[in-house]
Parts: C-alpha cells; structure tokens; sequence
C-alpha cells in the first residue's frame, strides 16, 4: 500500500483511498460480512503472479470439448486471477472447471491448491449446474460504422472518468471517493462478477452496498473506465453503460431504447442493435438515494418492450426485476439504508459490502497527512480516544474532514479535547467554516433566518428519507434562488447529477447535522423560543440499534451532541447565532430506557440510545435516564461499541442481568499501524483494553448484578483473563453465570477458578460449547471443592470423553451444596458401570442424551434407594431399553421415594416394561408427572398403563404418551381413566394413529369430566 500524496493545505481534500473487506484466500466465503460472499475458488487469489501465469499458460492448452470454442492466448494473456475463474466456468460447464483446475495444479506440484479445489468441488456437487450456454453462438458482429460509434463512445467514457484520478477540493465535486489501494481495488473488479456457490454462476444482479462516501460511485466510474480500457472482463464482449436513476427519473415518457441511445451520441440503430442481444449488456444504476420516483410493486404494470415509452417508474423497475431484459448483467450502488426499498424488486441479488477505510488505513491517511510525526501521534490519539468519531473516519471523506479540523485547531494551539468534546462538535467546527464569513461572525436576523431555513429542508428530508430536493421543496423551505446560490457557493449543497434541477446535501452527514440542529436553535419570536419534538419522533429518532437499520441515527447522534453543553455554547459562537436546550428536558422525559432493555438485531446489537448517550458525555442526564435499566442485551463487534457500552453501563446502577455477544477480539483488532509507518505501539490497544476493563468493572461497582450470559461469542485469552479477573473480585456479587455457544478459549481454566473464588456464584450453565480435556479437568476438581457453593449445574453440547465423564460424576457426588444437576449430550459411560451421580442432596437430576445402558441404571437405582431429596429425574434419550428401566420401576415399587417427576422419553422402551411401570405406580403415589413419550408401547403397553389410573387413591398428574405408536385399540382403556381419573391434568397422545373413532371417544370422555384435562 503507497502512502498518500497530500496537500498540505487543508483546504483541499486529497485522493482519498478507501477499503472493501477483503477475504482471506483460504478463508470461507461463506459469511455474509465477506464481500465475495459464496465466490468460487476464492482461494486461487493466493496464487503469486508467476503461478498464475504458468496456470494460464497450462490453461490454454485444455480442451473445452465438443461444442465449445477453445480458449485463447488472447484471452488468457491479461486476465486477472477472478477472470481466469470466470472463463473456467464457462469454457469448462459444471464440475469440469474445477476437476480442470485441480490437474493443472497437480501438474504445478501445487498439492495445497488441489485440495482446495476437491474440497469445494466436494461440497458444492449436489448443487451444481451444467453450464448450457453455447459460446460458439454468443458473438455480436458490428458494422463498421457502429463499431466506429463504440470507440467513439469508449473515448468519451476514458474522458468523462479519467478525471477521477486528479486532484480535487471536497466537497466541491459530486463523486465518491476512489480508493488508493491499487490492489485491493483491483482484487474487488476482478472479483465483482465471480461465479457464486452453490450452482457455480456468474450472477446477473450484484449489489454493491455501503456508507455514503466509502466509493461506490468511484467503483462505478473504475469500471467503466476499465471497460473502455479493453481490461474489464474483456472476454465477455460487453457493452457497458452508467446509468445515474435521475436519468430514467424524468417528467416525460422515454423508452430504454431512447436513453441508450442517448449514450451512443444518438445512434438508435446500434442501441436497438445492443439491446436485442441483452447477454452482451452491461448496466451500473446508481443514484438511488436521489431517486424521486416510486418503484412500481404491481408486475403486471411492468414492460419487457424496451423500446415502449413508459414512465420512469416502471422503466426502473422493469430492469432491476428483469422483466426486461432478463438476460442483462446488471450491478446496482445501493447505501444500506436503501436496500430495504430496493431489495424486494432485485431477482436473485448477489452482494458485496464496501465497508470504506479499514483501521490501519485510517491510521496511514492520519500519519500521511499530518506531515510532522508528532503532530499525527497528537491528532491520531485524540481520533482513536473517540471510538464513534474515529469509526466514522471509514468514509474517506469525513477523515478528511476531521484531519482537517483537527489541524485548524492545532496550528491555532488550542487543545483538542476542549474543542471537540464529542463528534457533533468536530462537525460543528468544519461545517460553521464552510459559511460566508460575513454571515458567520455577525450575529444578524437574515442569517440566522437563511439558516433555520436549511435545517428546515434538512429535517423534512429526514423524516421522509429524502436526499434530493426539487424546487418544490426548497419553496416549502423558504429558500430562494438566492439561499441556495450561497449554499452551493459553500459546498454546503450541490447540485444533483443527471439533473440541473434539484440539489442535494454536500454529504448526507451534512443532511443529518442541520436537521439536528434545527432543534437546539433559539426562536425568540415564539411563545416556545424552540422547535419542540414530539414523542413519536423521538422514538422514531431512537427506534433501531445500528446505522444500518434506522436513517435517522446519524441525525439523532448529532442531536444529543448538540445538547451537550459545551457543544451548544461553540455552536453559539462558530454559527453566530442563539440555541435553546429545551429539548433536552423533552429528550430526558420521552428517551428512558425500558426496563428490560431493547434487545438486539442480529448485527446490531447496541441500543441506538446508548451511541446517543456515549455522544451527550454528561454524566447526570446519562445517570438520570438509564438510572432503572435492568436488562443489557448488548452485541459488541466493534471498538465503538466497546467503548459506548462500557460507559453506558457505568450508570445502570440498577442493572440485574448483562447478556454479551462478543465477536470482537479486545487485544488483536486495535493494531493500527500498517508496517511501513510504524509506530511506538499500535493506537489504540491500550485504550480498548482499559474499555474493556471499564465494562467488566460493573460487576464489582453494580450490587445488584447477579446474572451474566456470554452468548456466541470468540475472544482472545487477553479479553477472557480481564473478565475473569473482575468476576474473581471480592465485590463481584454474581449468582448466575451461563456460557451458550462461545469459543474454545472463554471457558478456560480462569473462567473456572471464579466459581471458587466467587462465593456468591450459584448456578453454572455452558452449552454447546467444546471445553478441552485440562479444563474438564480443573472443572471436575473445582465442583468437589468444599468452596465451591454452587446449586445448579448445567452443561449441555459439551462434548467430551467417558473418561472425563466418570470423573465429572465422582466429583458431583461430592459437592454437598448442589441442588440441580443437568447433562446433555455427554458421553458417560464407555462400556462399564457408570459411577453414581446422585448425592444425597441432589433434588433435580437431567442426565438426557448422556449414552447411558441398562449398565449405568443399577448404580442409579442403588443411589434412588437412599436418596430423601431427589424430585425430578430425566434420562430422556438414552439408550435404557426395559431391562434397565425396570431397575428404576422395581426401586419405585419397593422403596419410598420423593420423586414427582420422571422423564423417559425416547429410552428404546417397550410394551415389555409397562407390567413393571404399572406396579410401580400402583405402589408410589408420590409421582405426580411421568413422560414416556417416543417409546414404543403400543396398545397392549398402554392398557396395561391405566390400570393403575383408575385406581382413586392415583396421584399421578401429568402423563406423556405422545408418539408411542398406539391405535384406537387402547382408546377404550384411556377413556375409562378419562373418566374415573380425577387427579390427572395434562394427557398428552399426539403422534399416535386412533384414527376417527379412538379420537371420537376420547372427545367425548373429556367431555364428560367435571375437572377437563388438556388432551393434545
């Protein structure tokens, strides 16, 4: 990666580079935050460039078959890595490609690569597809005069794009940002169109979703440049054409024809001649965000004619369907705030995710910039101490901004915490500076009138998710031709592209700042000197965590920055004009938290109060609002919710229950330092560590914290061993610790050593999560521990051997204080008599899906004979069969017991044991509940079952009998206990054929009863 060219100056922005999220070669592609998702052969990008030669050149000399053209040196040659997969799969159909590749390596000695290639071939057969397209067959021959008008047309698109490359002020121009990174930009192209799992094809509709600002426009503009260059898949034989929405967003009717015509300098003969081979088009739609127009969602209003006139709507909408054109490649710019609006009219949509600058690409454009080392250290450690202000820095765009205002502030001495106590502020500053200076520094009526005026236009935009603005909406603003001459002389709006006639926010961070601003302004002709919000737009303002689910979050940040007081004291001065808190109190009343929490979206997992809170930085209004928060379900997955969550749950001092998800590794993923420029430690590390040692630290200052669930979560042994430690603290009052899901290295031998050194810690629960044979281990010798004060124990999904089974048991035996017992899916038993498990305090007892026999029911009977507390048992989904039952019914018959609850289902039970179950019950009437569902009793087994029932003296309750593979034979029998039994409740025999007249009778019995059970 080359280091940035700045200008020193800062008013004018540099080329500004930008990241997508590239994969690792080996990694899966399989994760929706990949922007290849579910490519093929992702790993071939690991090849060097001589590998890849050599493959081209072993490449060429294979044979397609019949049917199909050979490929060409001419089309190998300058092929990059994902175009050489493209032309695999489609000069070698189906599995060939891959079984092609996979000899090719073999013969390059590359033994890795073709496992690689087996193992995706290996899971992807069943789904794919045979390539059936005859390529002999594709080929569009022009004229020589249309061709002509083809290169006239690709020399107007080098002209119009190549200017892309030069220096240029911000936000003077009306693009996106393109990236600096020539090889990760390159990697995304090559990879744009790259056939997709499971069916092996190249996708016909790609969505490219981001940030505004993070370079969606620039990818647009790089590919048709490349096009035009010949180096953009140019084996395809495409005819690529940009198409901004506001150019189909027209008042008269047009035909698709027509528009692409239009590009064609006017040819409708070749555009009508491109269009009728749709295979050979390429189309790039973009503007979305400034689209007026509604997508129509009626398909029969929709055309295939493209060359009817229609109006704009049903143009659009009939491409992105594809019911015109169907055939067409088409790869549409969308912001994530749009894809809800979008998406449902794409057909079979691939996407891929620009997600703009990557940390330590933040930190080069930092040190770049600042020329002087120590000024970039000052400036990069203010950024990073701001988690939300330098996540913002993704957009190439705002990291100019905020390095530009940084460096004012410098040069002038003044100190950066003081004159940016938040994000909002940072904005503040450069926004204020963009205004005419004669506007700016006196304070006069027209101006503050000129500027209530635009935050006006910027809130109704806002609340409608709108980013364009016509005429209309400027008069319904107020604003004259004059007003908006002096805003887009300032860069503060900007002129739409593809249409003279409405104008835009310079960013829409722009947008999101005037329209929060327009409530702190003062309006001292009102009764109410200020724009008052209502309780439905609070909460609208507050409605979703993350940016990506609500439009309005960037608009609600900036408001609650605003009311920061010494926020709103520098908007005074910068902006020459009166503010008003009033809405602070209206934000205090309407915007406290639930007392259970807002719980979180799969990928968002923040309250999007707690940002707004971590923006305001004012102890008191943060304290008073979350002061009866009870609940935290919080998702960390990034440094900025990391350090909003662990200041937000400072003041939840009544806070009961935390549960986390993190997927965020505390001590590797703050390196900001990309090898070139180093730096004396990487920024940030300590201070994520010191938030994620502020955020545990609520479990020794929180009293009345006593439940922590660490859920889907992988953290590093760092992260871990700072949690561990605060749970250890002599403060921590935790009673319930549970694990669901978690990585190999969060419950280790430190998790552990907290149930001994917390004596407050009561229950334990770790599912479906793998725990190595040394922590196993440390578990076994802590449960036996007479300081270990736990009562409840559960551990379900935690594979391990028998061995560590046998010593899990003998050390529960052991533990005088345990109360509940529950295993799931553990191996205890390895051909030998399991050990008992039942200590004689033991009350509730779940040993299901643990591998038990009819070996492991005599220790367990013995261990019944004596026990005085034990009321519920469950060996559900062993392996018993009747012999093994029949120990536990014989103990039952002949020996007082507590139990009240008994659970075999699905125990490989049979008729055989119901004599003995009978009798049992019969001679125990302290079972109230009995489950012997998924066991095969049949008819002769459940008669035998209600002899007892109809016994008055039956205390039995509850009875399971669902899928034991009974018929209406036995249903003369269970109508009698329906109506003779008084005590039963619940009768469950769903899953069971009684057929019409079983069913008949067994209505008509629960009829009868004066105390109605529920029958299922």
């Amino acid at each position: 990666m080359g280091d940035v060219n700045l200008n020193s100056d800062p008013s004018s922005c540099p080329l500004s580079p930008s990241g997508v999220s590239l994969p690792s070669p080996a990694s899966s592609s399989s994760s929706s935050t990949l922007p290849f998702r579910n490519g093929v052969m992702l790993f071939m990008l690991s090849v060097s460039a001589e590998q890849l030669q050599r493959f081209k050149q072993l490449l060429v000399e294979e044979n397609p078959g019949p049917g199909y053209t050979p490929l060409t040196w001419d089309q190998l040659k300058s092929a990059r890595c994902g175009e050489v997969v493209h032309l695999l799969t489609e000069y070698f159909p189906g599995r060939r490609a891959w079984e092609v590749a996979r000899d090719i390596f073999a013969k390059m000695n590359q033994t890795e690569l073709c496992l690689q290639m087996q193992r995706e071939l290996n899971e992807i057969l069943p789904n794919l597809e045979p390539e059936t397209l005859n390529l002999g067959k594709r080929e569009l021959t022009l004229e020589e005069d249309e061709s002509d008008k083809i290169r006239e047309y690709k020399a107007r698109v080098m002209s119009e794009h190549s200017t892309l490359w030069d220096r240029t002020s911000w936000p003077g121009n009306n693009v996106d940002f393109f990236y600096q990174e020539p090889c990760r930009e390159d990697t995304l192209l090559q990879c744009l169109l790259l056939p997709r799992k499971p069916q092996g094809r190249q996708p016909k509709t790609v969505v490219l979703q981001g940030d505004a600002g993070v370079g969606k426009t620039t990818v647009a503009k790089k590919v048709m440049l490349q096009w035009a260059e010949n180096k953009f898949y140019a084996h395809k034989g495409w005819f690529a054409f940009y198409l901004h929405c506001q150019e189909m967003d027209q008042p008269e009717e047009q035909s698709f024809s027509e528009l692409i015509a239009c590009k064609l300098s006017g040819s409708p003969a070749l555009a009508s001649r491109i269009l009728s081979h749709p295979e050979h088009l390429l189309l790039l739609l973009d503007g979305f965000e400034e689209l007026t127009l509604t997508l129509i969602d009626r398909p029969e209003d929709l055309s295939e004619d493209w060359s009817q006139k229609m109006p704009g709507s049903i143009l659009l909408t009939s491409l992105l369907s594809k019911r015109m054109l169907p055939d067409t490649t088409i790869v549409v710019f969308l912001r994530f705030s749009l894809w809800k609006t979008v998406s449902p009219f794409l057909k079979g949509p691939s996407l891929i995710t620009l997600t703009g600058f990557s940390a330590p690409e933040r930190s080069r454009y930092f040190r770049s910039y600042f020329k002087n080392r120590r000024d970039a250290d000052t400036a990069l450690c203010f950024a990073t101490g701001n988690a939300v202000l330098f996540s913002m820095c993704r957009v190439p765009a705002t990291c100019w901004l905020v390095c530009s205002c940084l460096k004012r502030q410098m040069e002038r001495g003044s100190s950066l915490p003081r004159a940016f106590p938040n994000a909002t502020a940072v904005f503040a500053h450069y926004l204020s500076s963009l205004l005419p200076s004669r506007a700016r520094h006196v304070i006069g009526e027209a101006h503050q009138e000129q500027l209530k005026r635009l935050c006006s236009l910027a809130v109704e935009g806002m609340w409608k998710n709108q980013w364009a603005f016509s005429e209309t909406d400027l008069r319904l603003a107020r604003l004259d031709e004059r007003d908006v001459e002096v805003f887009l002389g300032a860069r503060v709006l900007r002129r739409v592209v593809a249409s003279g006639d409405l104008v835009a926010f310079a960013h829409p961070s722009f947008q999101e700042f005037f329209a929060a601003l327009l409530f702190v302004l003062c309006f001292p002709q009102r009764l109410r000197n200020f724009h008052a919000l209502d309780r439905f737009r609070v909460l609208q303002l507050l409605a979703h965590p993350g940016r990506r689910k609500n439009h309005l979050a960037g608009m609600a940040l900036f408001l609650f920055g605003l009311l920061n007081d010494t926020c709103a004291l520098a908007v005074e001065q910068l902006f020459g004009c009166k503010v008003s808190l009033g809405n602070k109190r209206k934000l205090l009343k309407i915007a406290t938290m639930p007392p259970n929490g807002d719980p979180p979206t799969p990928h968002h997992g923040l309250p999007q109060l707690f940002y707004c809170l971590h923006e305001i930085r004012e102890e008191v209004f943060v304290g008073q609002i979350l002061h009866n928060y009870r609940k935290a379900l919080l998702v960390i997955s990034k440094i900025r919710d990391l350090q909003v969550s662990a200041f937000c749950l400072q003041f939840c001092r009544r806070l009961q229950e935390l549960e986390l998800t993190v997927t965020w590794a505390v001590a590797k993923a703050t390196s900001l330092s990309p090898g070139p420029l180093p730096s004396p430690r990487p920024e940030g590390s300590d201070r994520s560590s010191l938030w994620w040692q502020d955020l545990c630290s609520v479990f020794r200052t929180h009293d009345s914290l006593e439940v922590l669930a660490v859920k889907d979560s992988a953290m590093d042994t760092e992260t871990v061993e700072i949690l561990a430690t605060a749970l250890r603290h002599p403060h921590c009052n935790l009673r319930k610790l549970i694990f669901r899901r978690v990585g190999s290295l969060v419950v280790n031998e430190g998790i552990i050593r907290v149930l001994l050194e917390n004596q407050y810690l009561r229950h334990l629960e770790i599912q479906e999560t793998e725990m190595g044979r040394q922590v196993v281990a440390a578990l076994c010798s802590t449960l036996k521990h007479p300081r270990c004060f736990l009562h409840c124990v559960r551990l379900e999904g935690c594979p391990f051997d028998p061995a560590n089974g046998a010593d899990l048991t003998r050390s529960l035996k052991r533990n005088i204080h345990l109360k509940t017992l529950i295993l799931r899916c553990g191996s205890l038993e390895r051909g030998e008599q399991c050990a008992p498990v039942l200590a004689p305090q033991l009350e509730r007892l779940s040993l299901e899906d643990c591998d038990l026999t009819p070996l492991s029911c005599g220790s367990l009977a013995f261990s019944l004979v004596n026990n005085r507390s034990l009321t519920h048992l469950s060996l559900a989904e062993n392996a018993l069969r009747d012999d093994g039952a029949k120990q536990l019914w014989n103990v039952l018959r002949h020996f007082p017991s507590p139990l009240q609850r008994l659970v075999l289902r699905n125990c490989a039970l049979t008729s055989e044991c119901c004599q003995d179950i009978a009798s049992a019950l019969d001679k125990n009437k302290n079972l109230r509940s009995l489950d012997l569902g998924c066991n095969s009793l049949r008819d002769n087994g459940v008669v035998l079952l209600c002899q007892p029932l109809l016994n008055p003296a039956s205390g039995l309750q509850v009875l399971e009998l669902d899928e034991c593979q009974f018929t209406s034979g036995c249903c003369p029998a269970l109508t009698s206990v329906l109506l003779h039994n008084q005590t039963l409740r619940h009768l469950d025999l769903s899953g069971n054929r009684v057929g019409l007249r079983g069913a008949k009778l067994l209505q008509d019995a629960a009829l009868k009863r004066v105390l109605r059970p529920e029958v299922v």
